[in-house]
């Protein structure tokens, strides 16, 4: 008899995150003192990108001499990676942390098995993913796609960020390849923050949260009236192909994000 995978909350005081690994291993909730910080519905929670982020361009990348296509899920672009879509095994878990795992098949071309841990506190939710492979090397990305409720009950939310540069984005929503002074919004688009990614957000006289990683790209999207989305990644959107990160069998893809907040 197959074991049923429940839902994983965590608690840490009166914050409270429902993990859903049968739905992409995604944050279905996250509530703080009774608030719920992230939008519901049909597009919710925070799911990972894996293992690329944002749009391959016409679902097609390369590995040395090997060319690759991915389903067409936003066509003409592959988007979002596969992981979202797949059943995800709890490998740990006590009240504020757990780990869950699954390995890459159909469609990806390369064996290897993905991670993704949670640890809450009071104060803050670190997420980690990890990309391993089974035997050859390959290029990979890994990120997260929160969706940030645009308004907690107050005012609306108001967005932050100190990028060095912004990817210009063409017509087919791809990066060109060109680095531009950031614009203003609305977004869809990545920027690059060499020292890190800092983003705040701000609910007034609700909440403040910010959102900081290691790594330096970062897509913020806020062009839907309900929710904005602040997406760190280990790459740029379309990097399978410009910017393409190996995953090796002596040196895994890792990346960590945390969202940190504080009661205004």
């Amino acid at each position: 008899m197959s074991r049923v995978v429940k839902n994983a909350r965590l608690t840490a005081g009166d914050v409270e995150l429902t993990v859903d690994p049968v739905h992409g291993c995604r944050i279905s909730s996250l509530r703080i003192g009774g608030t719920e910080l992230l939008r519901q519905g049909e597009r919710y929670g925070c799911f990972p990108m894996v293992p690329w982020c944002g749009r391959t361009e016409n679902g097609q990348f390369r590995n040395g001499g090997a060319v690759h296509r991915m389903p067409l899920n936003s066509p003409p672009h592959a988007i979002h990676g596969t992981g979202r879509d797949t059943s995800w095994k709890p490998v740990r878990q006590s009240d504020s942390e757990a780990a869950f795992i699954y390995d890459l098949t159909d469609p990806w071309p390369y064996e290897g098995r993905v991670t993704q841990s949670f640890e809450l506190t009071e104060e803050s939710l670190t997420l980690g993913l990890g990309i391993e492979t089974y035997g050859d090397s390959f290029p990979a990305q890994a990120g997260w796609h929160p969706w940030f409720l645009r308004n907690l009950g107050g005012q609306d939310v108001r967005m932050s960020f100190d990028a060095e540069w912004q990817e210009e984005r063409g017509d087919n929503h791809l990066p060109t390849g060109r680095r531009i002074d950031p614009l203003p919004g609305p977004w869809d688009d990545c920027f690059g923050m060499p020292a890190g990614i800092d983003v705040k957000l701000t609910w007034p006289e609700q909440l403040e949260l910010t959102v900081k990683s290691r790594d330096e790209w970062v897509v913020i999207y806020d062009e839907q009236a309900e929710a904005v989305c602040v997406e760190p990644q280990s790459g740029p959107p379309n990097g399978l192909n410009t910017a393409p990160r190996l995953v090796t069998p002596i040196e895994p893809l890792e990346i960590t994000t945390t969202w940190s907040w504080a009661r205004l």
